[in-house]
């Protein structure tokens, strides 16, 4: 769930992790991301209004596999064919089929979905594209062309974050209560002006490019930090990448507090508290080629 161009720093979930730079940075949270969020992304693929078992399908920005492996499990006769910029996700997304035995299922591609010309994925009949579509420069050019390649009768499926998670509790942390939400209003202009076609309309554009939106759904994400240990180390990454983007618009008073819940020594760190959880809401548009 990568971008699939230029990476802009990426929230839990694929995400825009504030101030994550590098592929081995984001390959953790996307991995973590994953582990997580495991049974929505599960429920996603269930609920895909499909009229055929697809066979052939394409995963634009796949980051490290989690789209990928997911559809591969909900759909045991399919080949995906995973697209994605960054050579290091695409190198741990080929080991990890190499060891779950999926190899022969699984085609990786390294492609900048920003450029004119696409490489050759075949004609699927079924395009992922979770948190990718609002990296783009042009995403509707983007959408056009997953339109011409799509199997007449195939689906176009576009999930998207309508916001970054949040992982502490609104009372939280001590003497600085909110603190995570405004961390948050304090990247608002940075992310309007490096990721501008977050919160688009959508189902606007997909029937724009031709498509037919037969349906949409909100997902609404809420996990108790109880129900994993990976929640509190989501949640210290997602805190680290927003306390990097926040920091030159926030109060020192604030980025204490922040430094405080990232201390690992500390009593009050973020991996010491029984508070968490991870809450948040993904959206996701089905569109048909017809």
């Amino acid at each position: 769930m990568t971008p699939s161009h230029r990476h802009t720093p990426h929230p839990c979930g694929s995400p825009d992790h504030h101030g994550e730079h590098g592929d081995g940075g984001q390959a953790e949270i996307l991995d973590l991301d994953a582990e997580v969020l495991a049974e929505h992304i599960a429920s996603i693929t269930a609920w895909l209004p499909l009229k055929a078992v697809p066979r052939r399908i394409v995963d634009l920005g796949c980051g490290t596999g989690a789209g990928t492996f997911a559809l591969l499990e909900r759909f045991p006769g399919a080949h995906v064919t995973a697209v994605d910029a960054s050579a290091g996700h695409l190198r741990l997304l080929d080991e990890r089929a190499s060891a779950r035995g999926l190899r022969d299922r699984v085609r990786t591609v390294r492609a900048d979905l920003d450029i004119s010309r696409w490489p050759e994925v075949g004609t699927p009949d079924l395009v992922w594209a979770s948190a990718s579509m609002h990296h783009l420069a042009d995403p509707v050019r983007a959408l056009a062309r997953v339109h011409e390649l799509l199997a007449p009768g195939g689906l176009f499926a576009v999930v998207e974050l309508d916001g970054f998670p949040r992982f502490l509790p609104p009372g939280a942390p001590e003497g600085r209560p909110g603190l995570e939400e405004r961390a948050h209003r304090a990247t608002e202009g940075l992310h309007a002006a490096h990721v501008p076609h977050r919160g688009a309309d959508w189902a606007r554009m997909l029937a724009a490019a031709g498509f037919t939106v037969e349906a949409e759904r909100t997902i609404t994400v809420s996990i108790d930090g109880s129900r994993s240990q990976a929640v509190g180390r989501y949640a210290r990454r997602g805190l680290q990448g927003l306390r990097g983007a926040a920091a030159p618009a926030l109060p020192p008073e604030d980025l204490a507090a922040l430094d405080e819940l990232l201390d690992d020594r500390s009593p009050r760190g973020i991996l010491h508290r029984d508070d968490l959880a991870v809450r948040t809401e993904r959206t996701v548009w089905a569109a048909r080629r017809t």
